[in-house]
């Protein structure tokens, strides 16, 4: 069987794995989605929005790219983020991201890696941002894991930067960011940062003390 003969056989065992369960699971599923979440996730196969959070379809708007950043520059995170919360009414955007990130890995590199070098620039402003803290690090992991960890922080921050979220704080409207981090290894989400609802929350976030 090919990659693509079992990507269509898995497909038809999970249609009967929901239909036996409940005969209008996808009847249901087809109706207007009302998710109540945005996640905003890196592109890693290993990070299937869905599978780590116990959604079904229509719960989760999904947005990925790689090293789930936020570039206040990027019309495709914008256009995305603006349907969510402006169409889609969705009050909570998530920023999650994974240990043992290539991207962020990617980052920290010298390689030349092409096209990809733009994307990675963020990050590395990230890393200016916080050379002391990341320089008296010695292991090289926790270094890595810790810079995976500052970026989700980040890219809340910038998140909350974007007119889309400010015009909902300025009218006083409810609109939650949250960061987190996925240990693959464990298979759990981490916490770093629940309900910024302010831009002083936001801008606290990304100046606090080393951890």
């Amino acid at each position: 069987m090919t990659h693509i003969e079992r990507l269509f056989a898995n497909n038809r065992r999970w249609v009967a794995q929901m239909t036996a369960a409940d005969l209008d699971f996808f009847k249901k599923r087809a109706a207007p989605a009302e998710p109540h979440f945005l996640f905003i996730g890196c592109s890693d196969s290993r990070v299937p929005a869905d599978s780590l959070t116990g959604t079904l379809p229509g719960e989760v708007f999904v947005h990925r790219n790689i090293a789930n950043q936020v570039h206040t520059a990027d019309l495709n995170v914008l256009s995305v983020l603006q349907y969510a919360v402006e169409v889609l009414k969705v009050r909570n955007v998530l920023v999650c991201g994974h240990y043992d990130c290539a991207g962020v890995k990617a980052a920290l590199g010298n390689a030349p890696l092409g096209l990809v070098e733009n994307w990675l620039g963020n990050i590395r402003n990230v890393m200016r941002l916080h050379r002391p803290e990341l320089d008296a690090i010695a292991d090289p992991t926790a270094r890595v894991r810790r810079l995976i960890a500052l970026n989700v922080k980040e890219q809340v921050y910038n998140l909350a930067q974007t007119p889309v979220v400010q015009n909902v704080w300025q009218r006083g409207g409810e609109l939650l960011l949250h960061g987190l981090v996925y240990e693959l290894e464990e298979g759990l989400l981490q916490e770093l940062a629940l309900g910024i609802d302010s831009p002083e929350k936001a801008a606290a976030l990304v100046h606090q003390a080393p951890a």
